[in-house]
């Protein structure tokens, strides 16, 4: 049976950070999704900004957007990446109840940034559940996904 080519582990099968010297700068953009789900009564005391410690959303967005910026601190192979560009939107659920939040990336670079983007989906998630947690010990975070990316090989 081949071994697939694996760009992070080297011809000893030793992990590697992939060399991107030689690879063009491209504008380069992802989407990444997560999703907490929570009990209505947290759903409204977010919404409301009456939770003990303050305005959730408000601290998840900078939450997020300073994880996209570390993500390479945080992620073994991951290079560091001079971002353009982070935004973190939110949107509730009442239904579920949850809350979705949505991340978007952007730079112009060798590498992409569906990591930094993933990353800031789910730091923005924990962000709510530490923020919450005082008043709701059953929220789950899950549903991280990658929504899409563009740039490199994907133009």
């Amino acid at each position: 049976m081949n071994k697939p080519d694996l760009s992070h582990i080297d011809a000893e099968g030793r992990a590697r950070m992939v060399d991107i010297g030689g690879k063009p700068a491209s504008s380069r953009s992802a989407r990444a999704a997560a999703r907490i789900t929570m009990s209505p009564e947290t759903l409204r005391l977010l919404e409301e900004k009456a939770l003990p410690k303050g305005d959730v959303l408000s601290v998840a967005r900078v939450a997020g957007i300073m994880a996209a910026k570390e993500t390479s601190r945080l992620i073994p192979m991951c290079h560091p990446l001079l971002i353009e560009h982070v935004s973190i939107g939110f949107a509730a659920d009442r239904a579920d109840p949850a809350i979705d939040i949505e991340a978007a990336v952007r730079l112009s670079g060798k590498t992409g940034v569906e990591m930094e983007a993933l990353t800031a989906a789910t730091v923005a998630a924990l962000t709510i559940y530490d923020m919450c947690k005082a008043v709701d010990k059953e929220m789950v975070i899950g549903s991280i996904r990658l929504l899409e990316k563009h740039g490199g090989k994907s133009i």
